[in-house]
């Protein structure tokens, strides 16, 4: 059992002001696997206080000084990247080899695209040539809570810390109580880094409790939030007493407009996306729209590919996918595959219920619902687990209707081998990403969405934009 109460504040392991023990559950076994400590309104003043101690002369530092921190960061992780792993495998459910290919790469490839970013930020830039003595300023927007969740919990943290941090703020990280442990680890690479003391803090707590407590905190300036869109629009409210900014990277129902002509990979390539990591990707591709004349093979292929895909504790190597994170998540999950039956929705592979041969654990079936109307709560909902719905079309502007009808806007899909239909369904989609043919965004790219999915920019000179703010200066004296 790992037990860590200590919170970071201020340069040190500190304890918290009341005793609070908070259980971190082993999702594949349900047993608890860490003790943590939930903060209280005390241990957040104290973090915020720190971070606004420390905020002018860290601001005051030249880029190139941050620059250098952040590499030392970098460097820690790379001396403990099995820890990062074994961290998040444990407290999330990513099964192990996951945690070490895709979970934990997250913390270099994204900081490594910062610093590239980084050298792209105009701190002092002209506002035209229309105005030769004006002059925008970039200065960093100040205290910031940086609120994360549990699925990709080292993702999370490195796009909001990392930016933060080359911004010149100071800040105040609250991971998700379900998934401390690696942003404890974290906080270790940044202690050991050399970052001075008060630059970054760490409290662990819940939503309702430290949560709350940055989103009304009237020190703080900026509240950077990944989750879900019911928590978003809580933060929100909170965050509006004291008018700060907030910037929300929310939920997803993604769809994936598979053509045709499509390549013959792209059926298997959409489910696979769609399950990877349990189902618990805002971005996941969880509406397969189907063009008419390949629409039954593609929902044999869903079915066949869903049905070979394994599900198997976290600790156990091999490319299965593991439990959902909690029990809560878990009868959600079951409660909408339900919902999808008892809408009438054509059930294909999977369905309720535990894996065969499994007794314990938070483990979903890989499940397909076939002939889904758009209208069906399975179609319009974030059910955040391993389940897809295969939807047809006919044209390619009712492909446009279906994939924009939806409340979220994050992620969008395009298969086809029509690179003019393929550009034009980019333009249509109403998203703040659009990927085509299983080619992923490129580092640096920006990372958010619209409508209900929020309108956050994590990533390259976006995501450190989003923690600066423009200053107007006129009457510059000529240099």
């Amino acid at each position: 059992m790992i037990e860590n109460r200590n919170f970071y504040i201020n340069g040190q392991w500190t304890a918290p002001a009341i005793a609070r023990d908070h259980h971190v559950i082993d999702p594949s076994t349900e047993e608890p696997c860490a003790i943590i400590s939930l903060g209280d309104q005390a241990d957040t003043d104290a973090a915020v206080a720190a971070a606004s101690a420390a905020f002018p002369a860290w601001a005051a530092t030249v880029p190139a000084e941050r620059a250098a921190y952040v590499k030392a960061v970098l460097a820690q992780y790379e001396t403990r990247v099995e820890e990062m792993a074994r961290a998040i495998s444990l407290e999330m459910g990513a099964p192990i080899d996951m945690a070490r290919s895709s979970q934990a790469p997250c913390l270099p490839w994204h900081l490594e695209g910062f610093l590239e970013a980084f050298d792209q930020v105009e701190w002092v830039r002209d506002l035209g040539p229309h105005a030769p003595n004006d002059r925008i300023a970039m200065d960093p927007i100040g205290v910031v809570g940086l609120i994360t969740p549990w699925n990709w919990p080292m993702n999370q943290v490195t796009l909001k810390v990392i930016p933060a941090l080359l911004a010149g703020c100071t800040m105040v990280l609250k991971p998700s109580e379900e998934a401390p442990l690696s942003s404890l680890l974290f906080a270790e690479f940044v202690h050991d880094a050399g970052v001075p003391a008060g630059v970054f803090n760490l409290v662990n707590g819940d939503g309702a409790g430290v949560g709350s407590q940055l989103s009304r905190h009237e020190d703080v300036a900026m509240i950077s939030f990944t989750g879900s869109t019911r928590a978003g629009k809580a933060i929100s409210a909170a965050a509006a007493e004291t008018l700060k900014r907030v910037t929300l990277e929310l939920g997803g129902k993604g769809a994936n407009v598979i053509f045709a002509d499509a390549d013959e990979k792209a059926v298997k390539r959409g489910v696979i996306h769609c399950m990877n990591n349990s189902g618990q990707s805002c971005n996941a591709p969880t509406r397969m729209l189907v063009e008419r004349p390949i629409y039954d093979q593609a929902v044999e292929t869903a079915a066949e590919v869903a049905n070979s895909i394994g599900v198997g504790p976290a600790a156990e190597p091999g490319r299965h996918i593991g439990p959902v994170v909690n029990r809560t998540q878990w009868e959600k999950i079951q409660d909408m595959i339900q919902v999808g039956i008892d809408e009438g929705a054509r059930l294909v592979a999977g369905g309720p219920g535990l894996p065969e041969g499994v007794n314990r654990g938070f483990f979903v079936r890989p499940t397909v619902f076939a002939d889904v109307d758009n209208q069906m709560r399975v179609a319009r909902e974030e059910i955040f687990g391993p389940v897809l719905s295969i939807i047809p079309f006919d044209t390619e502007q009712e492909a446009i209707t279906i994939a924009n009808d939806t409340p979220y806007g994050l992620t969008n899909y395009v298969q086809s081998q029509d690179g003019a239909k393929r550009n034009r369904m980019a333009l249509a989609l109403r998203s703040g990403m659009v990927e085509m043919n299983g080619r992923a965004r490129a580092q640096g790219s920006p990372f958010g969405g619209v409508k209900m999915s929020g309108r956050a920019r994590e990533g390259g000179v976006w995501g450190i934009e989003e923690f600066l703010e423009p200053k107007a200066i006129s009457g510059w004296a000529a240099e």
